[in-house]
């Protein structure tokens, strides 16, 4: 039976917190966005691009398929996800047939909210040639609201495995888990060598899949601009699958890691897809994290437990990302050229067909049947 991911546990306790108040509220308009700090930065100007012709008020699904629109031109389809700064619905863009996921931000989403919101969109902005990583496809301003338009996926791993485990009481196949690894290490070498980016949020609910074969990474807003490939801000992500460097108050690295934090947290986060539970047992405290991931044993993937057996390249892959020796730990391109990830970039997976088959023995939560 799949335990809770710590992720979820920590989102939702930080959804009552939100919305019982305790944060500065400030009106969401665009002055105010262009006036985040005193100095420009990428995401201000980001946020000027979208204001122009190019993305408010226009979307646009490839080259030759550009349309104007308003919110009457979509259909909303239900709610598929909340959060602080408002809602995920399902929508319809009737001319072009076409299904995406609208972000509502509310026009009360407070200066943090709104800094991560523009890092995120800066993000999938630019990033629109990785087919790895989520599509921006337009934006709207309406009654005070953002809608930010985005590509619609299926599911996540995170609400995947879940369902596999702990209702199905399967697994899910190495071939599914080679494709994701290859997905997202891709998704994070595109992310250092084109936008001088890390993610530091790495986690199943951050890698989605759809029926048509695709899995993308998504969720930037906490990613981070490297300096001489070295991120700062200490706090930034999940801290169940933050690295020992990030979370050793010790460390000689003196609050500072680069992308090899990332490639830790994968490395939880294949375990926990392979496994159907995280690897670690629940902590009451950050003592007991701070003992158990910076002074204990890294976790490590084996066979048994009744489990299909994994291939010693998949063992060797998910252990090396959890590497503890950051200067030992592997950086993407390293990865990249692993047996394990060589090996599914030349195997053919069918990855739509076998959720579909997932779906088909018992609905996922909050998955719509217009999607099959």
């Amino acid at each position: 039976m799949a335990s809770n991911s710590p992720g979820s546990r920590l989102s939702r306790q930080k959804l009552k917190l939100d919305f019982q108040g305790g944060f500065e509220r400030r009106k969401l308009n665009l002055a105010a966005l262009s006036t985040l700090t005193k100095q420009p930065t990428p995401i201000q100007s980001n946020m000027e691009r979208m204001k122009t012709h190019k993305a408010v008020g226009k979307l646009s699904f490839g080259p030759d398929k550009n349309y104007e629109y308003s919110s009457e031109d979509l259909m909303d389809c239900g709610e598929i996800g909340r959060g602080a700064y408002g809602t995920v619905n399902k929508m319809l863009h009737t001319e072009s047939d076409t299904y995406m996921a609208v972000k509502r931000i509310r026009s009360t989403v407070d200066e943090k909210e709104q800094k991560q919101l523009l890092m995120d969109l800066d993000v999938v902005m630019r990033s629109s040639d990785c087919d790895y990583i989520v599509k921006f496809y337009g934006a709207l301003f309406t009654e005070g609201d953002a809608w930010i338009c985005m590509e619609l996926m299926t599911t996540s791993f995170d609400q995947c495995y879940k369902h596999i485990y702990g209702v199905l009481l399967q697994s899910i196949p190495e071939d599914i888990l080679g494709k994701m690894s290859l997905a997202v290490v891709k998704a994070l070498d595109y992310l250092k060598t084109n936008l001088n980016i890390i993610h530091r949020d790495v986690k199943p609910s951050n890698i989605l899949l759809d029926l048509q074969e695709n899995i993308k990474l998504c969720d930037f807003g906490i990613s981070g601009q490297l300096v001489d490939s070295i991120a700062k801000t200490r706090d930034a992500g999940c801290k169940p699958y933050m690295a020992p460097e990030r979370i050793d108050p010790m460390s000689s690295r003196q609050g500072s890691y680069d992308i090899r934090s990332d490639v830790w947290s994968f490395g939880i986060t294949l375990i926990e897809l392979s496994t159907g539970k995280f690897p670690y047992p629940k902590w009451k405290s950050v003592f007991d994290q701070l003992s158990q991931v910076v002074k204990g044993d890294p976790p490590r993937l084996t066979n048994g437990e009744g489990r299909a057996a994994f291939s010693d390249e998949m063992l060797s892959f998910t252990n090396m990302c959890l590497t503890k020796d950051v200067t030992r730990r592997p950086k993407y391109r390293e990865l990249l050229k692993h047996p394990f990830i060589l090996r599914y970039e030349e195997k053919e997976v069918d990855v739509g067909s076998w959720l579909e088959g997932v779906l088909a023995q018992a609905p996922l939560p909050n998955f719509d049947k217009l999607e099959i």
